[in-house]
């Protein structure tokens, strides 16, 4: 696997490959290297409600989650930063599987 085979596409961000232990942190680097006003489609196999709440807590009034599609076996969710943010990113919430993330 080659290291940037997740972020090639600009804009679809499909994390249904993405191993558990890195999942977390390959979606925070892409938060983190968009510019405001940029967007990415996040991709998943289920509803990543515990990261739209951690998006919440860490990012408050930095970003739209819109829905495009809500399963039942893939959601797309764009993903919108609307402003800076000075919040640092900490470590994501340790999980047993992958559901939620």
């Amino acid at each position: 696997m080659r290291e940037n085979e997740y972020t090639e596409d600009p804009i679809n961000f499909d994390v249904r490959n993405i191993p558990c232990r890195v999942k977390h942190s390959q979606i925070f680097q892409r938060w983190t290297e968009l510019p405001v006003g940029s967007h990415f489609v996040l991709i998943n196999d289920h509803d990543p409600v515990p990261l739209h709440y951690q998006f919440l807590a860490q990012f408050p009034g930095a970003f739209w989650w819109d829905y495009l599609a809500r399963g039942p076996e893939e959601f797309r969710i764009k993903i919108t930063r609307v402003a800076e943010s000075s919040a640092p990113i900490s470590a994501p919430f340790p999980t047993a599987s992958c559901e939620g993330l």
